[in-house]
């Protein structure tokens, strides 16, 4: 199946986890703290980001070693792949810029200049366009990553948290948590489409897999609220445990769909059924769920737990109570764990690179 690399923030390295066995092989030293972690599409690599120094490091899967690294700022934020796979562009604050890597030369590539330091952004699937967040300045600006420059600047009527691109990449979703609301704005023409008021102030949010419907949660509400990005409107709010935070969804071939909502505060993973949004079930992982991550073959669910240092192993056939033994999942609404494995200490971010 391959491997499930994890970046350990407090012990400055990253856990190659092997798939097949469910258990750790290698800690790979770093010389600082990795905050998020990516899988190259179609080769066996890993990248790793430190944003305290601003360095990506490349990691061979099958050596289990870095193979090159690159510093392209001082203090970075995020990095997003290229949506044809071929480079990561990544987000700094000083200086502040959004940067192209291409895998080829491992080498500084088309740097877009900022007038002021950014928090966020997001990539089109469907465009060479980026979106930049900057809070202070309470704008979203659009950038050509084609010609390396910003193409336009929309000015927010609420200071703007996080923004992302609709799929079809026309309009741009962007959620204020001072104002507790979404805005839909025209991408090409930058004007506002409507702005959704919300129950609660957005922090994370999670789209189904064609893009037909965005789950948001956030402070205020043990919740998610359910939006559909086409018809700019809020369908519904669902109970989904105590401070739901991080979330995935999981689309298997066959139904249903299940959205998995990591409660930070409970150490339990909350799971709700796409089409219905009725409780699965409730399953108890680590201490402090921070990221979900799922195997490309749709069959487990990997849950970073940042406090106790280890992953918790879903298998998503487990969760609709269809094996031996499962009366109790339809019954409880408790699913079992298929495995525990330490990895480090404080993951936070996980990737699986799989051999062909």
């Amino acid at each position: 199946m391959g491997y499930c690399f994890v970046a350990n923030y407090d012990s400055h390295s990253i856990a190659a986890v092997d798939l097949t066995r469910f258990k750790t092989r290698a800690q790979i030293a770093l010389d600082a703290a990795p905050a998020q972690i990516l899988a190259r599409p179609k080769a066996a690599k890993a990248y790793a980001l430190a944003p305290a120094n601003g360095t990506i490091y490349e990691i061979d899967a099958a050596a289990l070693t870095v193979t090159r690294r690159v510093r392209a700022g001082n203090d970075a934020i995020g990095m997003r792949l290229a949506r044809g796979g071929e480079a990561l562009w990544v987000l700094y604050r000083d200086p502040a810029s959004l940067v192209e890597i291409p895998f080829d030369s491992m080498r500084v590539g088309k740097r877009i200049r900022l007038g002021a330091a950014p928090d966020d952004f997001d990539l089109s699937r469907e465009a060479d366009e980026a979106c930049i967040v900057t809070r202070n300045d309470r704008t979203l600006g659009i950038a050509s990553l084609a010609q390396a420059s910003i193409s336009r600047t929309i000015h927010a009527a609420t200071e703007p948290s996080l923004a992302r691109f609709r799929l079809d990449g026309k309009q741009l979703i962007a959620g204020s948590h001072a104002d507790r609301s979404l805005t839909f704005y025209d991408v090409p023409s930058g004007k506002t489409v409507v702005r959704l008021p919300l129950a609660l102030a957005p922090k994370e949010f999670c789209f189904t897999d064609q893009g037909g419907q965005l789950y948001v949660t956030g402070d205020g509400m043990d919740a998610v609220v359910s939006v559909y990005p086409y018809r700019t409107e809020v369908w519904e709010t669902l109970l989904a445990g105590h401070a739901p935070g991080v979330m995935v969804t999981a689309e298997p071939a066959k139904a249903p769909s299940y959205l998995l909502v990591a409660n930070p505060g409970a150490d339990t993973v909350t799971v709700l059924d796409v089409e219905t949004g009725k409780l699965v079930a409730m399953v108890t992982v680590g201490s402090g769920p921070r990221q979900i991550v799922l195997t490309p073959d749709c069959e487990y669910a990997l849950v970073l737990n940042e406090r106790s240092g280890d992953m918790a192993v879903i298998r998503i056939f487990s969760l609709g109570g269809n094996q031996v033994g499962g009366d109790r999942v339809k019954r409880y609404k408790s699913a079992p764990l298929f495995t525990m494995i330490p990895v480090g200490q404080r993951p936070v971010s996980a990737a699986v690179v799989g051999f062909s």
